[in-house]
């Protein structure tokens, strides 16, 4: 504007002097008016443009995005304090960089031809989506294009080509599709191409003009066809990275060209044929990954060449022959992967010789011979995985003392010899496992001076001797796995001071004598397994054992009554109590075990009645059989007998008194009878209140609770439903909170008083009360009691001062608290929750209304499912036929058309809540994504990146736990009913051991999960 009314005034002098207008050009002074020449004003008048672009643009966004550029005002100009702006000597634009602004919208409102002169635009790391629009080519100059990190969709535009000035090209992490434009072929001065991460498809193009490029990466897309066998034109590469595509064919032998490569990156895709002998030539290498692809034959000896490589990744092939002996010349190993071969014969005797080496992974394959006696040498080795394979050597003599030492992992070979007790000589040392082995001699009292050992598995082996007091030391080991070995003697007393221990396996082997209180004092134990012993004496009463998921104490010589303390241990899953000399009756408070789902007591002498309680009535008659008298309503057994004789001679005892009282007071009943059918036909509207007001007694009654007092005291104590004690609403009722006189605080559930909804509302609430009644479980929600009753209806539960899931996962402050592991419990607590329903409830019961803002969770972040208003009691002789229930976005699809229900229903929710839990929001259109036709657009997506990103990234042992729930995930969130597990398959793959993923974890797409 400036320069328009200046150059008008100019014009205005010039035709009222007659000057001539190449003077007007000239620098002269006309009273206090200065004039300057022509191309000044032009420089105004482009600064005027670039302002009035960028502030356009910064209009167009989101109004935080505006916040965070407030800075961009035309009251000043973009070359003196506009935030990510760079100017040039003229105060012409050349650098835009907004990278990690937090910045949201387009870049359609973006007038590229205004800037001339740009040299530079980044605007990675932020929020921006849509297409990227063609009119980009209008930046001639620009040598750095950095979008990575947005949400870009689309094609990339072939008007890309244009940029022939362009160096740097960084489109990675977008959501880009299509296929990679030709022109991109025409970048000649291009040094860096990154479109990687996205969902681009179709072949690499031909990029063999591209002779200045250093990094090439394509990696996560779905490209197909082969590596260019132009590749090794490109001598000026470093960094090749193609992986996690559908590329074929194999590898160009001109690959010995790229003398200058330095990371050469092809695992996940489709490759085959053999390693090249020439990529013996690439020796500034640094990292070579060639896994999870179809190579065959050997590995070629050129590739000792490669003095400078640090990581050496094979797995998953199907290599074949010896390991070359110029393995031997690394010496700057860091990582060695060769599992899921096919090698044979013995390792090199001089790897690691530098002492260099961090990993060594060689599991899985058919490596035979002894293990390298350089291996002693490797001063900074942290991690030895030799599993899996058949190398033999006498054990005590093959390695030796590691300072920097962290895990070994030596199981299922044939090493033979005794355990060394320079194992304890590691300082580090948490996890030592040599399982599945031919080791002999006694374990080394020296173990127990291993002061970090967390892990200890030494289980299927020849050991012998007694379990060394020392390994009371042990403190922070949670792991003890010795079983199926020779081993003999007590346990020993020092075990109680293993107070960390979860797991404690002494299977299989010929300890005697009682077993000790000390074992029931390990409070966190998880899993005990005593069974295939010769233990003696009765069982403790492991009272204190709370925490303990299975117990097995089988095949031993243990006597006497079962004690009635075991039935305190509320989360028991698993009871194994077979083949011992176990008698007299089981107690009868066992049916209050909510949690147990497995039973075995057969081979006893045990007899009576068993326990009312479903692992007991469905368990099989092998779990039952070969006792002195057990009865009941269970497979195999007879049925117990209602009443003993003496019991039939009190009856008719009883009977013969009832007979002579009737008599007597027949009339009398006659008459009453008469006088309360004239007082009820005459009772007033008021007296039916008050009779419903006495029914409110008999309800209660089932709680065991005065009906009128309690009903009374809830009405005090939430001050008749004062809105001050709300904690929370839904589409049929309110939540308030309670404290009782007695202390105690309740949840309470209080139906709307809506008229029209007052039969649906009343078909939920009976749905509610008689679902609870059915099921206990220690991830239920707790049922106290309900009241039906004309001016209020409400439920009573247990109050969890940890909330609704939502509510967690949608406060900050609250979800960073809800770490991992604190998630993966509520995970499991649900999935056992819905397995007891499903399979441990007959009929089985259907919730209908999975998701977060039904499952509730106390301080210790144990679970409970809630609000049972629209499950129902499946019924097994036909279609279960209902109309829908449930909340939107959480149930299965076939609910849209189909009004039968079943357990899938649930599975469905439970997906979706998962990933709820795992993603720290509602999954939304991700779950579409999957479907049949659109999942290549996410299968791409990086697990890591989708996880709730107000944590941390996951860490042992929960990053297993996250990558199989995702795995369980995608299988619930099948499409079809009859594709998705059922929650006992989820249940049991909760509990079997899980296969490490952990160092794949950065690399894992969901797309592979998925197909898992």
């Amino acid at each position: 504007m400036a320069f328009t009314k200046l150059l008008l005034f100019r014009l205005i002098l010039c035709s009222l002097l007659c000057l001539d207008s190449s003077q007007v050009l000239k620098v002269f002074t006309f009273s206090s008016f200065a004039f300057v020449p022509i191309s000044a004003y032009e420089v105004a008048e482009n600064q005027e443009r670039e302002a009035s672009a960028l502030f356009e643009w910064r209009v167009s966004l989101d109004n935080q995005s505006q916040a965070s550029l407030s800075s961009w005002t035309t009251r000043v100009s973009p070359c003196k304090s506009w935030k990510g702006i760079v100017c040039d000597n003229s105060n012409s634009v050349t650098d835009i960089n907004v990278t990690n602004f937090g910045l949201k919208g387009t870049l359609h409102s973006l007038n590229f031809s205004s800037f001339p002169k740009l040299l530079s635009l980044d605007i990675s790391n932020n929020s921006f989506s849509g297409t990227i629009p063609p009119q980009i080519a209008n930046l001639s100059r620009v040598s750095q294009l950095k979008m990575d990190d947005n949400l870009f969709s689309g094609s990339i535009p072939e008007e890309i080509g244009e940029l022939r000035n362009l160096k740097q090209l960084i489109l990675a992490k977008n959501q880009l599709s299509g296929t990679i434009p030709p022109t991109i072929g025409m970048l000649a001065n291009l040094v860096k191409l990154d479109l990687s991460k996205n969902s681009i498809s179709g072949t690499i193009p031909s990029i063999r003009n591209l002779t200045n490029i250093q990094l090439l990466r394509l990696s996560n897309n779905t490209l197909s066809g082969s590596i260019p066998p132009y590749i090794g034109d490109l001598v000026t590469l470093t960094d090749f990275e193609i992986q996690n595509n559908s590329i074929s064919g194999s590898i160009p032998s001109n690959i010995g060209n790229l003398t200058k490569l330095v990371n050469f990156y092809i695992p996940l895709n489709m490759i085959s044929g053999s390693i090249p002998n020439t990529i013996g030539n690439l020796v500034n290498l640094y990292a070579l990954d060639l896994s999870r692809n179809n190579l065959t034959g050997v590995i070629p000896s050129s590739l000792g060449n490669l003095t400078n490589l640090v990581f050496l990744l094979l797995f998953n092939n199907t290599l074949q022959g010896r390991l070359p002996p110029g393995l031997n010349n690394f010496t700057n190993f860091q990582s060695l992967q060769l599992s899921s071969n096919s090698f044979t014969g013995p390792l090199p005797q001089q790897i690691c010789l530098g002492g260099s080496l961090r990993k060594f992974a060689a599991n899985s394959n058919y490596f035979t011979g002894p293990v390298p006696k350089s291996l002693k040498n490797c001063s900074s080795l942290t991690r030895v995985n030799l599993s899996g394979n058949q190398l033999s050597g006498n054990i005590s003599d093959d390695f030796g003392v590691y300072p920097n030492l962290t895990f070994v992992e030596l199981s299922s070979n044939n090493f033979y010899g005794h355990i060394s007790p320079n194992w304890a000589k590691c300082p580090n040392l948490t996890s030592l496992k040599m399982f599945n082995n031919n080791l002999s001699g006694g374990i080394p009292p020296e173990l127990g001076h291993a002061p970090k050992l967390e892990i200890l598995d030494l289980s299927s082996n020849h050991l012998t001797g007694k379990i060394p007091e020392e390994l009371g030391n042990l403190t922070s080991l949670f792991d003890l796995s010795i079983s199926d070995n020779e081993l003999y003697g007590n346990i020993p007393t020092q075990i109680g001071a293993l107070s960390r221990l979860q797991n404690l396996e002494l299977a299989a082997n010929n300890f005697g004598g009682p077993i000790p209180k000390q074992v029931g004092e390990l409070l966190n134990l998880l899993h005990l397994n005593l069974s295939k012993n010769k233990f003696r004496g009765r069982i403790p009463s492991f009272i204190q054992l709370q925490s303990l998921e299975d117990l097995d104490l089988s095949w031993n010589l243990l006597n006497g009554e079962i004690s009635v303390a075991l039935a305190s241990m509320q989360r028991l899953e698993t009871l194994n109590l077979s083949h011992n000399n176990l008698s007299g009756a089981i107690p009868s408070s066992f049916k209050d075990m909510i949690s147990l789902t497995n039973v075995n007591i057969s081979n006893n002498q045990l007899e009576g009645s068993i326990p009312n309680n479903p692992a007991f009535l469905k368990a099989p008659f092998d779990a039952l059989k070969n006792n002195k008298g057990l009865c009941g309503n269970a497979s195999g057994l007879v049925p117990c007998p209602e009443l003993s004789h003496s019991g039939k001679m009190k009856r008719k005892a009883i009977m013969l008194a009832s007979f002579l009282t009737l008599g007597a007071l027949f009339l009398l009943v006659f008459t009453t009878g008469v006088s309360l059918c004239i007082y009820y036909r005459r009772a007033t509207k008021a007296k039916k209140e008050e009779a419903k007001e006495e029914k409110v007694e008999d309800h209660f009654a089932i709680w065991s609770y005065d009906g009128k007092i309690l009903y009374e005291n809830i009405i005090e104590a939430t001050e008749g439903f004062d809105d001050k004690y709300l904690i929370g609403e839904g589409g049929s009722a309110y939540v308030y909170k309670a404290k009782l006189s007695t202390g105690q605080i309740v949840a309470v559930k209080k139906l709307h008083e809506v008229s029209d909804e007052e039969t649906l509302n009343l078909k939920a609430f009976t749905n509610e009360v008689k679902a609870l009644a059915e099921i206990k479980h220690r991830n239920i929600v707790k049922s106290l009691g309900y009241c039906l009753h004309p001016r209020f209806t409400f439920l009573i539960y247990e109050f969890l001062e940890g909330g609704s899931l939502d509510k967690v996962l949608n406060n900050d402050m609250h979800a960073t608290k809800f770490d991992w592991n604190k998630r993966v419990k509520v995970v499991k607590g649900v999935a056992n929750a819905l397995y007891h329903m499903h399979h441990g409830c007959f009929p089985p019961i259907v919730h209908r209304d999975i998701s977060s803002k039904n499952i509730l969770i106390d301080l210790d972040y144990e679970a409970r499912i809630s609000d049972f208003g629209t499950a129902k009691i499946l019924n097994p002789d036909s279609h279960n036929l209902t109309a829908f229930a449930g909340t939107y976005g959480y149930s299965a699809p076939e609910l849209a058309y189909t009004m039968e229900v079943n357990e899938k229903c649930d599975v469905f929710s439970f997906g979706v809540l998962c990933l709820e839990i795992i993603m720290g929001k509602h999954p939304g259109n991700l779950i579409s994504l999957f479907s049949s036709s659109e999942t290549s657009s996410a299968s791409n997506l990086l697990l890591k990146d989708v996880l709730d990103q107000r944590l941390p990234q996951p860490a042992k042992p929960d990053v297993e736990e996250v990558i199989l729930i995702t795995k369980i995930t995608f299988a619930c969130l099948s499409e079809s009913p009859r594709f998705r597990p059922s929650m006992e398959q989820v249940h049991n793959e909760f509990v079997m051991p899980k296969s490490s993923s952990v160092d794949l974890f950065p690399m894992i797409t969901l797309g592979q999960l998925v197909n898992n």
